[in-house]
Formats: C-alpha cells, structure tokens, sequence
C-alpha cells in the first residue's frame, strides 16, 4: 500500500480498481477538478464498471481523491489510451497521478502494453507536468502532435486536442 504525507499526518493512499458503484463518486470528483470534461454521471459508471480493469481510483484515508479512466484501443490493443485523469486539490503535489498511472500498467490486463496514449489541450498545463513526469520517471519516450482540432472535430465549441504519445521502455512493456 502507498502512503503519502500530508501536513499534519501520515495518510494512507489506497489505489484499487472501480466498481459500478463508484461512479456517482468518480462524476463528483471530476466536476471538483476543474478544467476537466464532465462526463455524464452514467458514462462514469460505465467506466467504472465495464472498464474496471484498465481504471483506477485513489482513496486518502477512505476519500476518494483520484479516478484514471483508461482502456486499450480496440484496433490496437499494444496502446492504453488514457481518457480521464482527476485528482483532488488536497491529493495533489504527491505523485497520485504517477502512482495511479503505473498501477493500472503493472496489472495482467495491460502487460502487453507497448504504448500510452492520451489527449491534451494546449493550456492544461497540470496533464502536461503530469504526462511528462510520468514519461521521465518510466523512462519513456514522450512525443505529441495535433489530433482533435477545434474546428475540424469540436465544432469551434472545445479546444484542440494534441495526442500524447509515449513509447514505453521494455521494464514497462514486459510479457507477463
């Protein structure tokens, strides 16, 4: 079990995987962690339940303060593709994301992934440390390039999105 130190305390940092019903708790969360895409509180439950095993949530002493929702391409089953990382203001600046994101890649499900992908405007600048921390630590190979563009594919209505793309080294993309 990770831990992390908070201020005053020893906390306790429990990542698992989801259930159904963690779904409602997961769309709370990501409505607190601003700028992040709402998802409707039933695609949350989806994630929660029919992609459990490439999810995860974080729990602080019982409070959930961390949700990654990930899935492998379904054409490309060698690439994770990171949807959704949230992570609550008082879980942040201890490497909740980094833990979560390993995690989900040290299960069975995922051990024959080669690749991480993921989406990224320009301004969020939290999801880029985030990424390329993680790239730095795993000893990765982070690139990007433009993918969802605002007005090709938003409409003019959201951001363009840049895809995230890292090569992992073999430690990480490792046969089970």
């Amino acid at each position: 079990m990770d831990s992390i130190r908070s201020k005053t305390q020893k906390d306790t940092l429990r990542l698992r995987t989801p259930s159904a019903t963690d779904g409602a708790k997961v769309w709370g969360l990501v409505r607190n962690c601003k700028p992040l895409d709402e998802n409707s509180m039933y695609c949350n439950i989806i994630q929660c339940d029919h992609f459990a095993e490439t999810c995860v949530v974080a729990e602080l002493n019982g409070k959930m303060v961390g949700w990654i929702s990930a899935y492998l391409v379904p054409s490309d089953p060698d690439t994770l593709f990171v949807w959704q990382v949230a992570v609550a203001p008082e879980a942040r600046g201890h490497g909740v994301g980094v833990r979560m994101l390993k995690d989900i890649l040290d299960r069975d499900v995922t051990s024959d992934v080669e690749r991480l992908h993921t989406t990224i405007t320009d301004d969020n600048d939290a999801s880029w440390a985030l990424f390329r921390k993680f790239s730095r630590v795993s000893g990765g190979d982070l690139t990007s390039k433009s993918h969802y563009t605002k007005d090709q594919h938003f409409q003019d209505c959201h951001s363009s999105e840049n895809l995230v793309i890292i090569e992992l080294p073999e430690a990480l993309a490792r046969a089970a």
